[in-house]
């Protein structure tokens, strides 16, 4: 939900001093603003930071934000997008939403009683088409509290439902999530009492959660589930990509009824004079368990929902056709995102550097520190007060730095051996 700051460079880390030079590379420097990337194209994807979105009608996904300048709770909920967050609403208090699906922007729409977007002034008085919940206002969470919450200190980590897109706790999900690495996608409770048929699906792809028990001294440790001895051998055998997928096969017999069968013997069940074959009522003609938890799930399990003509009509009413779309992902979103920029991505620092000797690549690496960490600093006030940096901030702030290292020149000389 909020990016991480990267952290700064450590103290007494400057050039001067007399110190051992350290040995280090650029692209070892670089690599500590990888994550911060990572999470920004995250965010923002294939949005557009110059245009409005209204006139893509309703986006398929995209980076939102709520204003609560000028929506403030008890006002009816509203949402922008990226670049109205920018150009309409820089100076205001926002609260950044992730990702959405399916939206259409609402600045200067009639939720927005003194204000007119910028950007695109001639738009409609609502937008029918958007759902909203409590993120709108900036709570979230079956807890519906803030976040990051003041008053919470517990670290826990914020999850987003595909379904609802609500954020939740980890502590608030019913179960202990798996580790961040093992699950792609997470169902919560009641998205998962709404879509009930996916318990069924559940038994055969989900990814099992932690299992909690009791130390001797009374904390809680976790523990992943396990599967019996004669599994395991199996699992040996496999190797690749098969072998992952069976360990996680047979993890979730244990998660069902002892006769539960595995996935490889689904099709063998398939009677050709049905018409058409239905993955789900296969499923649903064996034993599962249906619980009151949420539910984890690795990548690519919506290729396996089934697709019938029956399947699509209860997607339909459930309104989670989406579920079936691979391109809906979250993932595919962020992938797109860093495919547009990578088309048009060069590196014109990495070709200076090679352009450089030994002395001058150490003194660039020393002012993209210092630039670095001064630069973290001053957006970190920006993210702590909650409001958007603009063009004159950046320009204000490259003012500032310049003048600053003119003073230190002025008064150090730096000797290079």
């Amino acid at each position: 939900m909020e990016a991480a700051a990267p952290e700064g460079a450590e103290p007494g880390s400057g050039c001067g001093g007399g110190a051992e030079e350290p040995v280090v590379s650029l692209a070892e420097v670089l690599a500590e603003n990888e994550e911060l990337e990572k999470e920004a194209r995250a965010v923002l994807g294939g949005s557009d930071h110059e245009r409005c979105s209204y006139s893509q009608g309703a986006v398929k996904r995209q980076a939102l934000y709520a204003c609560s300048t000028c929506t403030p709770p008890g006002g009816e909920p509203a949402g922008i997008c990226l670049a109205c967050s920018y150009e309409c609403h820089g100076t205001h208090r926002l609260f950044e939403l992730y990702t959405k699906r399916n939206f259409r922007c609402d600045c200067g729409n009639s939720k927005f009683k003194n204000l007119q977007c910028k950007l695109l002034p001639e738009k409609g008085k609502v937008n029918s088409g958007n759902k909203y919940n409590d993120n709108f206002y900036g709570l979230y969470c079956t807890c519906k509290r803030p976040y990051p919450d003041p008053e919470d200190e517990i670290p826990d980590e914020m999850i987003q439902c595909i379904v609802c897109e609500d954020w939740f706790h980890g502590r608030h999900l019913g179960a202990v999530p798996p580790e961040s690495g093992d699950f792609h996608e997470m169902v919560c409770q009641a998205c998962m009492n709404h879509c009930h048929f996916l318990w069924a699906y559940a038994s055969q792809l989900a990814v099992p959660p932690l299992t909690k028990v009791n130390s001797l001294e009374g904390e809680g440790v976790f523990l992943k589930v396990k599967e019996s001895e004669e599994p395991k051998k199996e699992i040996k055998k496999e190797s690749g990509v098969e072998q992952q997928e069976m360990k996680e096969e047979k993890q979730m017999e244990q998660f069902n009824e002892p006769s539960t069968s595995s996935g490889s013997a689904c099709p063998e069940v398939v009677t050709k004079n049905e018409e058409p074959a239905c993955k789900l009522k296969e499923l649903q003609s064996k034993p599962f368990l249906n619980k009151d938890t949420a539910t984890f799930w690795p990548l690519n399990w919506r290729s396996k929902l089934c697709t019938c003509e029956d399947c699509l009509k209860m997607y339909s009413e459930l309104e989670v056709q989406f579920l079936t779309d691979e391109c809906d992902t979250v993932l595919a979103y962020e992938n797109k995102g860093t495919s547009d920029q990578e088309t048009e991505r060069r590196d014109p620092l990495m070709d200076t550097l090679n352009s450089m000797n030994r002395v001058q690549q150490v003194e660039l690496i020393c002012e993209y520190n210092d630039l670095k960490t001064e630069l973290t600093d001053y957006l970190r006030r920006f993210a702590d007060e909650g409001t958007v940096v603009k063009r004159e901030d950046i320009q204000h702030f490259f003012e500032e730095f310049q003048s600053r290292k003119r003073q230190r020149t002025n008064r150090m000389q730096y000797y290079c051996s």
